[in-house]
């Protein structure tokens, strides 16, 4: 009996789409080549074996592949590359689409955004009446547990902008989403802020590593 030979990445790219990858078939699409002795594929599913996910192996610093054969500074700014591009895409497809922000939209921005920071940011996203972005900004930074938080500069960016409404976002370094007593009061005094001008706080998002609490899902705002 004839063998079939297994479907290249690129073909099955063009016969059935970019969502049809594995994850190791969409890594080797990117490294295009493998080591001696090692093909592209068993390097692509290796590199995923050791570090866990797509996640980890993008996350991970140069140092952590010390003893992991086959990467060395050239594709390791592959990899960097790579995520460092998914994140300014998310970041143009916020501004330049002229559709309405939706629930996912949401989460896969400010996931792109604040997943992999190590110390705490608060951003804010400001929308029109119909819910499209005018603008989204880093508003504070902090320390690996907190961060300064100022309703007040919130509002005055969002009138700046002639803002209707704004999502709030901040990230947790340790990876835990769960939001403390401090989330909940100062998403509070945000809100409370914004009614003056009658600009409406639609969530607050908080980003941990791999998972995410939303306000308003809980029903919290």
């Amino acid at each position: 009996m004839e063998r079939i030979s297994p479907m290249l990445p690129r073909e099955k790219m063009l016969n059935y789409g970019i969502t049809s990858l594995t994850d190791d078939e969409l890594l080797a699409l990117f490294l295009r080549t493998g080591t001696p002795g090692k093909t592209v594929f068993t390097l692509a599913r290796e590199l995923l074996q050791h570090f866990g996910s797509l996640h980890g192996l993008l996350t991970a610093e140069l140092a952590e592949f010390k003893h992991v054969e086959g990467i060395g500074v050239a594709k390791y700014a592959q990899l960097k590359g790579i995520a460092e591009l998914a994140r300014r895409f998310y970041s143009v497809r916020m501004l330049e689409e002229d559709s309405l922000l939706t629930p996912d939209m949401t989460r896969e921005f400010l996931q792109s955004q604040l997943t992999d920071a190590e110390r705490e940011i608060f951003m804010a996203i400001f929308l029109d009446n119909k819910n499209r972005v005018l603008k989204h900004c880093h508003l504070f930074s902090g320390t690996l547990n907190h961060v300064e938080v100022h309703p007040r500069e919130i509002v005055r960016e969002a009138i700046k902008v002639n803002a209707a409404a704004v999502i709030l976002a901040h990230n947790h370094p340790s990876g835990c989403a769960q939001p403390s007593r401090a989330d909940k009061e100062i998403t509070a005094r945000i809100i409370k802020c914004c009614q003056f001008m009658d600009i409406r706080v639609l969530d607050h998002l908080i980003i941990g590593r791999g998972e995410y609490v939303s306000f308003a899902e809980h029903g919290w705002i």
